[in-house]
């Protein structure tokens, strides 16, 4: 509890970085709501392994910075036996009517959008205007959206928004804590060294001094890497250091343009792997699909044009 005040009053830590703490702890505080309304719910058959999933979670995200790094691990392990043994599931009702969506369209109408709309506007005015991140300008959008949904129609309580919360996380599941874990695994593979691991080994394809292959080299490594990863900005740190920094940057390409188009490489990357399962797999689940990979084959095509793309791009615009 100390470390937990110091934190806060600490003239050593941002003020953006507080809030972004406070952001991570309405996370693990809804997390567990979740967790908590999962064990009482009794259509959830799995109720007891969902809950503990959940609970866990919340706990992590509300506490993770003052535990120790070896408590944490042991929970996140702990966490995942539930998912590994099929033990998380939802329960059933709960949703609303085809009756109630329609009146609150009626009600409501096109006005829906501006909530939403409210999210990317507001994380858009932190980041430019302010030095706060832009994650806890996303939150603010939340709220400001909230806030204009309660004044759209009064049946939009705050227990509504915790119980259609809880029910999109049961929703989405396990696959929801994927983003989080992927973009761990870049972090650890940057220590690990794989960047340096990476160079070496590609050192004997590219040529000395070819900048253009050095860029083919590096997008392609960008989209592949994103695959395995799911997360294209776990990939690009990895691959920039074992790529992109010897082999492209080192040759005078303008780094503003080769560093951001290559993490578009990435996003090509994610386009095509289940890895991405926040992009890929979850609206699969929300939209009942019956082909668990309809949304990637769609995409393929699309994925693969535009790398090309950004590849002539690059060439003819960044050496």
């Amino acid at each position: 509890m100390t470390e937990f005040v110091q934190f806060f009053q600490s003239a050593d830590v941002t003020l953006s970085d507080k809030l972004l703490e406070v952001v991570y702890i309405l996370i693990g505080l809804i997390a567990f709501y979740a967790g908590v309304r999962n064990a009482m719910d009794q259509t959830n058959e799995k109720r007891l392994g969902t809950a503990f999933f959940w609970c866990v979670l919340g706990i992590l995200f509300i506490v993770g910075r003052w535990v120790p790094s070896t408590v944490a691990g042991v929970l996140v392990v702990l966490m995942v036996i539930p998912p590994i043994l099929k033990q998380v599931g939802r329960g059933v009702g709960g949703e609303p009517t085809a009756e109630e969506m329609q009146g609150n369209y009626e009600k409501i109408g096109m006005k829906l959008f501006v909530p939403a709309l409210s999210l990317g506007v507001m994380a858009l005015v932190f980041a430019l205007f302010t030095n706060i991140s832009s994650l806890v300008g996303l939150t603010f959008g939340v709220v400001v959206g909230g806030v204009l949904l309660m004044a759209f129609s009064r049946k939009n309580t705050p227990r509504v928004f915790l119980d259609d919360t809880r029910r999109m996380l049961d929703t989405v599941g396990p696959l929801s804590m994927l983003p989080v874990l992927l973009a761990a695994l870049g972090a650890i593979f940057t220590a690990a060294g794989v960047g340096d691991v990476i160079s070496e080994l590609v050192s004997g394809v590219i040529p000395q001094g070819n900048a253009v292959v050095g860029v083919i080299v590096y997008a392609i490594g960008m989209a592949v890497f994103t695959m395995v990863m799911g997360n294209a900005y776990g990939a690009i740190t990895v691959m920039t250091v074992g790529i992109g920094a010897p082999f492209v940057l080192a040759l005078g390409a303008d780094p503003a343009l080769i560093g951001s188009v290559a993490l578009t490489c990435g996003f090509c990357g994610t386009l095509m792997t289940p890895m991405a399962a926040n992009f890929n797999i979850v609206p699969v689940a929300i939209l009942e699909m019956k082909d668990s990979y309809g949304v990637i084959k769609k995409q393929v095509p699309i994925a693969l044009f535009m790398l090309a793309a950004q590849i002539v791009y690059m060439i003819v615009f960044g050496l």
